[in-house]
């Protein structure tokens, strides 16, 4: 992830793994180191950053099965890994304090200032437009469409980034998430008054 270009270098791991121990420590709750490690390997199987989704969970395997932890341990940081995806806006039960700490520190990395860049970054690597008018916002999308189906980087707001806010699990992430959501509509009239000769 050193060269990563597309928004999931090691600063963003690094940032993910700042606000998830935040959000454990105001929050009271989760086993911090459990929450420390997922935080930190959350994206090495996700399968933007694979060849497939079989690829990337052997590499989150290996890498596990070589550093010191218990059975338990490994067990509930894969489970924990597994269960935060977005994946297209599927909302899946998280069966841990854990998981719900870590998906709400990986989302609130979409939003704000950082997530604006973070998206036009993978949008660019992506080979996608900046705007499309012509295209359509997906509201519903299998996992296939929504990593593969023709979009542009301002239609993955409304597709994802505006909908986090009201999928954070945390007092503490939805407070935080208020502000950063705040901006991104902000910038999105800018963009369109920009946009149409306006501004």
């Amino acid at each position: 992830m050193g060269e990563d270009s597309t928004g999931h270098d090691w600063y963003h791991v690094d940032r993910v793994r700042k606000n998830a121990l935040l959000i454990a420590e105001r929050e009271r709750q989760g086993d911090l180191f459990i929450i420390e490690m997922a935080a930190l390997l959350h994206d090495i199987p996700d399968e933007k950053l694979n060849s497939s989704v079989h690829e990337g969970q052997n590499k989150l395997s290996n890498f596990i099965e070589g550093i010191p932890l218990s059975a338990d341990q490994a067990l509930k940081i894969i489970e924990v890994i597994n269960s935060i995806s977005f994946r297209g806006g599927e909302k899946k039960p998280l069966s841990s304090i854990e998981a719900k700490i870590v998906q709400d520190a990986d989302r609130l990395d979409a939003l704000g200032a950082i997530g604006i860049a973070r998206t036009f970054a993978f949008g660019g690597k992506k080979g996608q437009p900046i705007y499309h008018p012509d295209l359509t916002v997906r509201e519903k999308m299998t996992i296939e469409e929504y990593r593969q189906g023709k979009s542009s980087s301002i239609h993955h707001f409304y597709e994802k980034l505006l909908l986090l806010k009201d999928l954070l699990n945390t007092d503490t992430a939805k407070m935080m998430a208020e502000e950063r959501h705040r901006y991104m509509e902000e910038f999105l009239l800018q963009f369109y008054q920009e946009w149409n000769g306006q501004a």
